[in-house]
């Protein structure tokens, strides 16, 4: 009886070392991802950073979502085993004021959102992390990770307050100080904050006022700060680090750089993420995609009218860390190419050059418009295997 290689039990003699399944090669250490190599060991760790639940999914959301769960598609294809987290950020004081004025607890409407989040995903093909915390119930492992930091010298208390010491953190991301200034306002901090010692401190722990969640604490009654909340979480999930720390690229600057520059301070293990896949913002109307613009396209309304996966493909097919202008007649060619593709599956071909030039091209910083252009030219298998990498069924 043939004995796969890598069987567990091991093969003793000649006779039973025959070959493996040839359709699934080992390419662990083939990925790349930035430009530069991820070798990996099962399991691969990735972390989403995920909704704050106080409004249902737009384009700019399912972009990001998508290309995570395409990057870990990839690495199990390189036949490495994935452990997903995609958390969810339920304190959150923007996610309080929206569920007072729809007149619910904050955390039923956060439950309410997630639930139609969860739709669009499923109808996306994206598959359900193997974790999913959620803030408020990660409170005293917020607390731990503060305690860690004020016994390391990486945090001090003024008034109820907790902040972390982030006057190293704009460089350690490449930023002077005006470019990060403006991104600390832009994403609702105050740099100008009199109880900060430095304007780069950010606050881990707040003290909650009457209409605010709060949890009790060694610093009084309070509640968490969105970095240290997602910093906990990954600590809870995957120690101390990850293989890969996915999210927006708007979310490069400030929050995965103190996310993770809170776990390093706590752990002394650098680097907290090995790689980084911050995907391209969505534009329209030349705006980046968001509540606060108005130029919100949901995903709900698309899958309405547009098949779910040339919705998938049109978020795929192009380079993930490129912005690009979101519109809606794209998506009659996206639908097209899908068509070609299915046609191509369909051709009684089987090249075992081309599946592994599809999958070269996949695990080459995940150049899915080549790998496309490859199966969609060659046909049969490389096409079938490159529609099951991505979910594209």
């Amino acid at each position: 009886m043939g004995t796969h290689p890598m069987a567990f039990s091991g093969v003793i003699g000649q006779a039973g070392r025959v070959a493996g399944p040839e359709d699934s090669p080992v390419r662990s250490a083939d990925l790349r991802i930035g430009g530069r190599p991820l070798a990996l060991v099962s399991p691969a760790r990735v972390y989403v950073c995920g909704i704050t639940p106080y409004d249902v999914t737009h384009v700019g959301h399912a972009a990001t979502f998508v290309w995570a769960d395409a990057a870990a598609s990839v690495i199990r294809m390189s036949g490495v085993d994935v452990h997903t987290c995609r958390n969810v950020t339920d304190v959150d004081d923007v996610l309080t004021r929206a569920a007072d004025a729809s007149g619910r607890h904050y955390d039923e409407f956060a439950l309410s959102q997630e639930f139609l989040f969860e739709q669009d995903m499923r109808l996306l093909g994206v598959r359900r992390p193997a974790h999913e915390p959620r803030a408020r119930h990660h409170i005293p492992q917020v607390v731990q990770l503060l305690l860690a930091l004020l016994s390391a010298g990486a945090a001090y208390e003024r008034d109820g307050h907790v902040f972390f010491r982030g006057a190293d953190v704009p460089a350690q991301s490449g930023l002077d100080r005006d470019r990060a200034l403006e991104l600390s306002r832009e994403y609702g901090d105050r740099p100008d904050d009199p109880l900060r010692e430095d304007p780069f401190d950010v606050p881990v722990w707040r003290p909650s006022g009457d209409t605010d969640p709060a949890w009790p604490s060694p610093w009084g009654w309070g509640r968490p700060g969105w970095h240290a909340e997602c910093a906990a979480m990954a600590l809870c999930a995957f120690g101390s680090s990850v293989d890969l720390l996915a999210g927006g690229a708007d979310l490069a600057f400030p929050h995965h750089a103190y996310q993770s520059g809170m776990v390093e301070a706590a752990t002394s293990v650098r680097p907290f993420s090995r790689a980084r896949l911050n995907v391209g913002a969505v534009l329209k109307d030349g705006a980046k995609m968001a509540k606060s613009t108005g130029n919100l396209t949901l995903v709900s309304e698309l899958l309405r009218e547009h098949p779910p996966a040339a919705v998938r493909l049109l978020l795929l097919d192009r380079r993930w860390k490129q912005p690009w202008e979101f519109r809606t007649k794209d998506l009659g060619p996206a639908a097209a190419r899908l068509e070609r593709l299915y046609t191509a599956a369909g051709r009684p071909t089987s090249s075992a050059t081309a599946t592994d030039a599809v999958s070269a091209a996949l695990l080459d910083d995940l150049d899915v418009p080549q790998a496309v252009d490859i199966a969609e030219s060659e046909g049969g298998a490389a096409a079938r295997h490159l529609i099951g990498v991505l979910s594209l069924g």
